[in-house]
């Protein structure tokens, strides 16, 4: 390798949990080391307004957020590189962890890589990213108070976002490709008896109608799987609902994941099943996933982190004595 880069606190991913791990382990004299990846700032980065980021009384824009956040980790301390990390070493310490641009070697490791939302991968759907179109009902279901709402897909994620959408809207449609849901049997009786939800079965969303100047949703086109016959709903927003994946590939055989990708930590810490690396963010959260909570395991990964490594010099300390 050509940069060999050595820190006490190596944080890989710069979103929210990233950034506020880097932060608080800045402040602690960690100088740690942020990997940003390939999306720097995270998915806030592809996240117009947010407006329910504690302490600020406006809409901000996620970009913009996540500027600020890096520019306070920098302030602090913190050192960030952009590198794509190919393949990580946990067998000795300090961990080695090798880059596209070099080779980290890092006492302790908070993991912050995030989970990517699944969507259905249509051309109008990319186009209407951010102007109806949304992976994130508790994110940007506000934006949506008294309007049409639709929601895709069927699993505990669909049912749950539907629910939540009835807080803002008396319209709210669940769109399934199956006839029965996957959802939870207690989550299914809460669907059916609300009285603002209608279910469309056996149907696949072929288009993400546009209309009006500036472009925003105005519709869904649809098509039956079992009789073929094609229809259009109208609609304000459309919140795809089919899932999460967690950017955990790196990991997978050398930490403790769970049936679904997701780093596993033991209950109330951030703590994985390796000594010394710590998990926070959307990697180890499939249930909350926000921003506030990110930021939230941040502070907790940087904390135990710095906890382990006091322990350990206590310890080596008391061992020479």
């Amino acid at each position: 390798m050509s940069n060999i880069i050595s820190t006490r606190l190596l944080v890989l991913g710069s979103g929210p949990a990233g950034l506020t791990a880097a932060i608080y382990a800045a402040r602690a004299g960690l100088a740690p080391v942020v990997v940003q990846g390939i999306q720097p700032g995270g998915q806030l980065t592809t996240t117009t307004d947010v407006e329910n980021y504690p302490g600020f009384r406006d809409v901000i824009q996620g970009p913009w957020l996540m500027e600020e956040m890096q520019a306070q980790a920098e302030h602090v301390g913190t050192r960030m590189v952009w590198d794509h990390i190919s393949s990580v070493d946990f067998t000795r310490r300090p961990f080695v962890l090798r880059g596209d641009s070099g080779e980290y070697h890092a006492d302790t490791l908070v993991i912050a890589t995030g989970a990517q939302a699944k969507w259905l991968g249509l051309p109008s759907e990319e186009r209407m990213k951010g102007k109806g179109a949304s992976a994130c009902a508790t994110c940007d279901g506000f934006f949506y108070r008294g309007k049409k709402v639709a929601v895709i897909g069927g699993g505990n994620t669909a049912v749950e976002e539907a629910l939540y959408l009835t807080n803002h809207s008396q319209d709210v449609t669940l769109i399934h490709r199956r006839d029965s849901l996957r959802a939870e049997r207690i989550l299914q009786d809460r669907l059916f008896a609300h009285p603002n939800i209608r279910i469309v079965w056996d149907s696949e969303v072929t288009e993400f109608v546009g209309g009006g100047t500036p472009e925003t949703l105005v519709g869904l086109d649809l098509r039956n799987l079992k009789t073929g016959a094609t229809s259009r709903i109208d609609v304000d927003g459309a919140f795809v609902a089919i899932g999460h994946k967690p950017a955990t590939e790196l990991f997978a055989g050398k930490l403790d994941l769970d049936p679904d990708g997701y780093i596993r930590v033991t209950t109330g810490t951030t703590r994985t099943s390796i000594d010394g690396v710590f998990a926070s963010g959307d990697v180890m959260d499939k249930i909350y996933r926000q921003a506030v909570t990110a930021a939230g395991t941040g502070c907790m990964a940087a904390l135990d982190a710095e906890r382990f490594i006091a322990e350990e010099e206590y310890e080596a300390l008391q061992a020479a004595e």
